[in-house]
């Protein structure tokens, strides 16, 4: 039997998984940076640059800094997404790493309000600022890498190791902070805090030696080589694929489920209502996080066999229930059956949808706008997922303690992404080749698999 003879951009053999490797240390390694900061803006920044409010503005405003990122990654995105459809994926991934590492090191560098006053909080927000534009390039140039290198019937698959990487990151970050927390609290406001962003040095360097060596996309090569790169992939990007770009800024909405998770609820936990101990709740974050890491890349694998759209549907849907019951038991002051909800909700219900947008969005697009279109649509999204946590502080009133209230916020966030599956087009059969070319009728025959 003949063996088809492979298209002209198609990934060498071993490509695809040495992608998805440095898709996925380089994200865990980008995303630790970027989640050190929201465990610090829960546990430790409301005292450290914002002693001089009252706890609970203290809180919120140490909140606000979190968000602050999300605000720049728009403008991030405009920037490395020009740039990566120009000039390639690689140069992306590389550079938004080196960005983070350092932005990231200032920040443990900084002095606190009793030592400068207003400066401390004002440093602390430009630094934030750079982290915000290196996350805005980080996920869409690794998503694009994978997706690239992938073969056709598994880019769900290989392109969640971006994702799963992110929760590796995560993980890294909590796990990190867990013996932090636990230090003295004079030791824990003085230089304990420091630790773990002045670890980003170490961060940074690995991530650089990991990702230098990666080849360019053999689609992103093709592409330059048939028919040059886009001068101005914007303009091209919203007059062709505006609608795809609303998708994307809708369906990355889901990223509130996180923010709200990962920040406003172990700050609530914390707080002086329930009081539950820094060092059990940050538990709960690693814990899920261990089961994400499992669950990620089943559920993507999963989209390959039965489609984009369905796999999404369950993580958005589902995550509007399990966050109402997980904000419900930790009101309880329940701790068992605050970490097992925790666990369902955001280890495994929210790994669904999780796992598949990287591939989801990304075959919104052809190769020429894939970054821009990925970069702008998430950012957006995402700049409004990183306000909920503040939004989330400001509905909970005076007290902080209205979780229903926030509850029922987080539900009416995960609609826009439902909206946006529903009316998407299937893709997981649609040749690498055609993405992006409009309406493929969704029985088309997948790809044959190509056998070294």
């Amino acid at each position: 039997m003949t063996v088809p003879a492979p298209p002209r951009d198609a990934s060498p053999p071993g490509q695809p998984k040495k992608a998805a490797a440095a898709a996925w240390i380089g994200s865990a390694l980008e995303y630790y940076d970027f989640f050190i900061y929201g465990s610090a803006a829960a546990l430790i920044f409301p005292e450290v640059f914002f002693d001089d409010s009252d706890p609970a503005t203290a809180t919120l405003l140490s909140l606000a800094t979190f968000g602050v990122a999300y605000a720049a990654r728009p403008i991030g995105a405009l920037f490395l997404g020009h740039v990566g459809d120009r000039l390639g994926r690689k140069k992306i991934m590389v550079f938004t790493l080196m960005l983070m590492g350092l932005s990231t090191f200032l920040i443990g560098c900084l002095p606190t309000r009793a030592q400068v006053g207003t400066l401390a909080p004002v440093l602390l927000v430009l630094c934030r600022v750079l982290q915000g534009i290196s996350a805005a390039g980080e996920q869409a140039s690794a998503n694009s890498m994978t997706l690239e290198h992938a073969p056709p019937d598994r880019r769900g698959f290989f392109t969640s190791f971006t994702l799963s990487g992110t929760q590796g990151g995560q993980l890294l970050a909590t796990l990190v902070f867990i013996p932090i927390a636990a230090l003295p609290e004079e030791q824990l406001l003085s230089w304990g805090w420091r630790v773990p962003f002045w670890l980003s040095v170490a961060v940074a360097v690995v991530g650089w030696v990991i990702r230098r060596r990666l080849d360019e996309t053999p689609a992103f090569e093709q592409q330059t080589a048939d028919e040059g790169v886009v001068k101005l992939p914007l303009v091209v990007l919203l007059r062709e694929h505006w609608a795809d770009v609303l998708r994307v800024v809708a369906g990355a909405l889901i990223a509130s489920v996180s923010t709200i998770f990962t920040v406003w609820a172990l700050a609530y936990a914390t707080g002086d209502t329930v009081g539950m101990s820094r060092s059990s709740m940050l538990w709960v974050g690693a814990l899920a996080n261990v089961v994400a890491l499992a669950a990620i890349p089943l559920w993507a694998a999963l989209s390959d066999r039965v489609g984009r759209r369905p796999v999404y549907l369950i993580g958005a849907v589902g995550s509007a229930v399990t966050m109402f019951l997980y904000l419900w038991a930790i009101s309880t002051g329940n701790y068992p059956l605050t970490l097992f909800l925790g666990i369902v909700a955001f280890g495994v219900v929210y790994s669904a949808a999780n796992g598949v947008w990287p591939s989801f969005y990304g075959e919104m697009f052809p190769t020429r706008v894939r970054l821009s279109g990925v970069a702008i649509g998430t950012q957006i999204g995402f700049a409004v997922a990183g306000f909920a946590v503040t939004f989330a502080a400001r509905i909970a009133g005076p007290d902080g303690d209205d979780w229903t209230a926030v509850a029922l916020f987080t539900a009416a966030l995960c609609v826009p992404p439902v909206i946006a599956a529903i009316t998407a087009r299937e893709t997981h059969r649609v040749p690498s080749e055609r993405l992006g070319e409009g309406a493929v009728e969704e029985g088309a025959e997948r790809p044959e698999k190509v056998t070294a």
